[in-house]
């Protein structure tokens, strides 16, 4: 009150003796840093940088050197970095592969076994293989958890060992590899080097930019004509959208969404580990027309032999003079499906919490850092220079079944030969299996199948001639998207396989809103019944559907929704 009396009685307050002076604070506010933590910190981070953007770099930094993240370094890390501690904090408990240990807790054992339990994995007996694991290991040294999907669904189940993998993994291959000392190294492939590619051609189409024998305006035109769309999932025209961003004022900045999270997922992981090179060169091409004043390259933690290739390759390209001065950055994502939707990656980068923003606006008009950003996922870019050195015509005169272009479709499941497929846009469920994959494993008849991954919904087998393409599927309550193909058998448990899927959406969930981050864990409360209420998970789907921020939760019902209307004798 004004006049200085209590507001509950009226009375003039009685001051304490000492009010009116400032007191001297005896302890300094929030969580002290130690010397030698500061030190530690400061060393580790020599060569790295301390902008907000850094975050997340740093913290791998950290956990690499020390295994974990205890409290003593987050709190050096906030004083070094000046961010406050909760900051930090939230950032470092968002992630799923930050081992946050605060005080008092016990940091993680030694080595950590990652056992893949996504779809595919989970039908090839991954908690089998878990159970195995901890039955049979040191558990003092190692530690065995769930983890989502890994890439690697042709060759699964998979335990992911420190940098390594084991596929087709049994209890007794994984405790060889721990036992053998190998497993902080990536086992990086053999792939096409630069020089190797510089002999076929490669980066002849990028110089060619560079000494203005082609102009952006040329390279928008022809991708406009071969009609390329996003291959990551979204499907928006390629050439339309680098229009759209070199429209915008300068400064620009360029993104590459590898964050390929997506259950059943796989082939941008397949050219990055074989032709690295012809990803980089469409990359750099989309750079030069944007005119980016830098790219940043953003790649799941969940492939360390692709984030050593990068490294190694882009240091090539540059003592080449192949970047032509423009900067890259690689930044590496911690364990966050949500990254995968785009303003998701875009904080992410930031250094933030994948938090998905609101649009509009959108990306194109502000983007990174409030600036106008190209963003494409690996696979689009890889296909810029054959389109453009061989025409629109080339690429479009490739689809089957009245499509046209050319789709690199990742199959797993009960095929006799899972992997990467590329086939003309528009091939059937039916000719993947039986024209490219060997037919169905001996004993199992094929039932069903995810046409896009474990957002994409289920259909029966009775639709396995539907032409997989963009816009196809949606008469059917799917869609493409990154062309991830899981094939189901009659020794498939729909109600397990719905459970699998939702589970896995509820624990990516972001949490930012209330339909997906409560409506996953209600269907899930309902699918642990005997019994489901398929009204009411029907009617909590069309919630989460309509209401939900970004596409995680539109599309987490959607294989629920689906086997409802093809399965529903399974599901009551």
């Amino acid at each position: 009150m004004p006049d200085g009396s209590s507001p509950a009685t009226g009375e003039p307050r009685k001051l304490h003796p000492g009010a009116g002076r400032r007191r001297a604070n005896v302890f300094p506010k929030g969580r002290q840093t130690d010397g030698a933590s500061l030190e530690e910190i400061n060393r580790l981070l020599a060569q790295s940088r301390l902008d907000r953007d850094y975050l997340i770099e740093n913290l791998h930094l950290i956990q690499d050197a020390y295994g974990s993240l205890s409290a003593r370094h987050l709190a050096a890390l906030a004083e070094l970095m000046k961010l406050a501690l909760a900051e930090v904090y939230e950032v470092a408990t968002f992630y799923a592969h930050f081992d946050v240990v605060l005080e008092g807790e016990t940091p993680p054992q030694e080595v950590t076994v990652r056992v893949c339990d996504s779809l595919t994995c989970a039908c090839l007996g991954a908690e089998a293989l878990k159970e195995d694991l901890k039955a049979s290991v040191d558990a003092n040294k190692v530690r065995v958890i769930s983890a989502p999907c890994v890439g690697r669904c042709h060759q699964g189940p998979t335990a992911w060992v420190g940098k390594t993998f084991v596929d087709q993994a049994t209890a007794e291959r994984v405790k060889t590899k721990i036992d053998s000392g190998t497993y902080s190294v990536p086992d990086v492939p053999d792939y096409r080097s630069l020089d190797a590619y510089r002999a076929d051609g490669g980066y002849n189409l990028l110089e060619a930019c560079l000494k203005g024998e082609r102009t952006p305006d040329e390279i928008i035109t022809i991708l406009k004509d071969s009609r390329l769309r996003g291959l990551g999932g979204a499907g928006f025209p390629t050439g339309m959208k680098w229009d759209f961003v070199r429209r915008e004022a300068s400064p620009r900045f360029m993104a590459v969404n590898g964050d390929e999270g997506e259950p059943g997922t796989f082939k941008d992981r397949h050219y990055l580990e074989r032709d690295p090179h012809r990803f980089l060169e469409g990359m750099l091409i989309g750079a030069w027309v944007a005119d980016a004043q830098c790219t940043y390259i953003y790649m799941r933690d969940e492939y360390p032999a692709v984030l050593k290739i990068l490294a190694d390759e882009l240091a090539a390209l540059d003592a080449a003079g192949l970047t032509n001065g423009r900067e890259i950055q690689i930044r590496r994502g911690a364990g966050a499906y949500i990254c995968g939707e785009e303003s998701a990656m875009l904080e992410s980068i930031e250094g933030r919490r994948g938090i998905p923003r609101h649009k509009p606006p959108y990306p194109t008009q502000v983007g990174l850092f409030g600036r106008p950003t190209l963003i494409n996922n690996v696979e689009t870019l890889y296909w810029v220079r054959d389109i453009v050195e061989k025409s629109a015509d080339w690429f479009t005169n490739q689809g089957a079944n009245g499509r046209q272009g050319l789709r690199t479709y990742s199959v797993s499941g009960r095929v006799k030969e899972p992997g990467v497929k590329l086939a003309p846009a528009g091939t059937s469920v039916r000719e993947l299996i039986d024209e490219y994959c060997g037919g169905m494993v001996e004993g199992h008849t094929f039932k069903a199948y995810l046409p896009g991954g474990a957002s994409g919904g289920i259909l029966p087998a009775t639709l396995a001639d539907v032409p997989l393409d963009f816009d196809t599927l949606q008469e059917h309550g799917c869609f493409i998207g990154s062309a991830a193909v899981m094939v189901l058998s009659d020794q498939d448990n729909m109600k397990d396989v719905v459970k699998n899927l939702m589970h896995f959406f509820w624990d990516e969930s972001c949490g930012q809103c209330t339909p997906c981050r409560s409506g996953t864990e209600k269907a899930l409360k309902i699918m642990s019944q005997d019994l489901w209420d398929l009204e009411l998970l029907d009617e909590l789907a069309a919630v989460m559907m309509d209401s939900s921020i970004c596409g995680l939760g539109q599309a987490a019902p959607n294989p629920l929704v689906s086997a409802i209307k093809h399965f529903r004798d399974e599901l009551e």
